[in-house]
């Protein structure tokens, strides 16, 4: 019955995934299409941080501002107007190729690329009822991922010094308006949904809030200044889609092993874990990068290379996708830590904390990464990295003994995509959120 409804859902919102999904293709690839192309134009690495800043900037003061614009214009239209900004702001990229231009572009990007997904989550809970959910957010997860890592592939179709790939870009933006649009079907009813303010967040779970702020850090330079340091190594464009690709597919594999382990064992110590396995990645993908630190005691970073002085593509791709194996679980992982020390009711309300605290943190990561890149060249990309998951173990190992474990029958792992929103976490069965009044008509 649960597999026939799940069927109705996916069958009679097809245009809904169909549309969102050619947006995440877009999504994927014009944000490491940038970064590419920030290199090739010259850009040093802080106006490159800037520039990627810029996307975070307006997707956490969009996360307070579209859910009123919704309630008051509707769904469809704004998504219709989201969808033309992106197409529009990725058209400017290639007419004003100037680093303040692209920061606003940016900016412009990451505002409309909230707006999407929180109507995306809005329809699909309006879409499903508590027999389905679980089902509807795997599905919400595969398109998601499966278009991130096609996105990456779209690198290859021409050169990111053309204008060719800009051009795509606002094209599938423009094609994904065409199926929602043409499609009779009743909006969802918009609702707000509250969220637990920071400083109580941190009494609930100190560990589970920092580590949330560090991982904002962390997962916003992976995504926006990767292709920046592979590029900077000299990378080809194949290969550097290839280690995109890879990247993403690892992030999404990891998480059901992972969140398995934190299901069984305390999940502090699963999260240092993840975090002390992806500090030895980063360190061992250095040592295979065959790069200096440029300013950082010469001597010893002459005699730190002596162990590879030649770039080793195969290790150091390996060790990157297996970083982000470790690294891109932590957000759920997180998430799970606090609703741990909380009942039920309050799981989405601390997810919209949460995710405050991340974006707090995600908006400064590309610009801390690039200084750190400028500072000490493109391995600065990795100490950025270890910086701040070496905050995380360490935090990690000091609450662990001002703290014993509280084991929460009514919290589990569930694996998220790194841009959900809290309307999208109600799709987790474990939220509690009561979603039995969406009867088959709504399917």
């Amino acid at each position: 019955m649960a597999s026939q409804h799940m069927y109705k859902i996916i069958k009679n919102s097809w245009a809904l995934f169909t549309g969102f999904g050619i947006i995440i293709i877009s999504h994927g690839f014009q944000g490491n299409l940038l970064g590419i192309r920030s290199v090739l134009e010259d850009f040093n690495f802080i106006a490159t941080g800037t520039i990627m800043s810029g996307y975070f900037v307006g997707y956490f003061l969009g996360a307070n501002m579209v859910p009123n614009l919704v309630s008051k214009v509707g769904h469809i239209r704004v998504f219709a107007a989201f969808a033309s900004m992106a197409s529009l702001s990725s058209l400017v990229h290639v007419v004003f190729v100037d680093p303040v231009v692209w920061t606003l572009a940016r900016f412009l990007t990451g505002f409309s690329m909230i707006g999407i997904f929180i109507i995306v989550e809005s329809w699909l809970n309006d879409r499903a009822n508590n027999r389905t959910r679980g089902k509807v957010l795997s599905f919400y997860m595969f398109v998601t991922f499966f278009g991130l890592a096609l996105g990456n592939l779209l690198l290859n179709v021409s050169s990111p010094k053309n204008y060719e790939p800009f051009i795509l870009i606002s094209l599938l933006f423009s094609i994904a308006l065409i199926p929602i649009l043409l499609v009779k079907r009743k909006p969802p009813k918009f609702k707000k949904i509250s969220s637990i303010n920071i400083k109580e967040l941190f009494k609930i779970s100190p560990m589970g809030s920092f580590s949330m702020f560090c991982s904002g850090f962390i997962f916003s330079a992976i995504f926006a200044m990767l292709s920046v340091y592979a590029v900077t190594m000299n990378l080809s464009i194949f290969e550097i889609s290839l280690l995109l690709v890879g990247t993403t597919l690892s992030g999404a594999f990891f998480q059901w092993p992972i969140g398995y382990l934190s299901d069984s064992y305390d999940r502090r110590i699963v999260i240092i874990a993840c975090s002390v396995f992806a500090s030895l990645f980063a360190i061992l993908s250095v040592l295979f990068s065959g790069a200096s630190f440029e300013n950082l005691f010469t001597e010893t970073a002459v005699r730190f290379n002596y162990f590879s002085t030649v770039l080793d593509k195969t290790k150091l791709f390996i060790f990157i996708i297996l970083l982000s194996g470790m690294i891109l679980p932590l957000f759920s992982l997180n998430l799970a830590l606090v609703n741990d020390y909380i009942p039920k009711e309050k799981f989405v309300a601390a997810g919209g904390g949460l995710n405050i605290i991340f974006g707090l943190g995600a908006m400064a990561g590309p610009l801390m990464c690039s200084a750190l890149m400028n500072l000490f060249g493109p391995n600065g990309f990795f100490v950025h990295l270890l910086i701040f998951l070496l905050a995380i173990v360490f935090f990690g190992i000091y609450r662990m003994n001002k703290r014993k474990y509280e084991d929460n029958p009514e919290s589990t792992f569930t694996a998220l995509p790194r841009d959900i929103t809290p309307l999208g976490i109600e799709l987790d069965p474990t939220t509690g959120v009561d979603l039995s009044n969406n009867d088959d008509k709504k399917a």
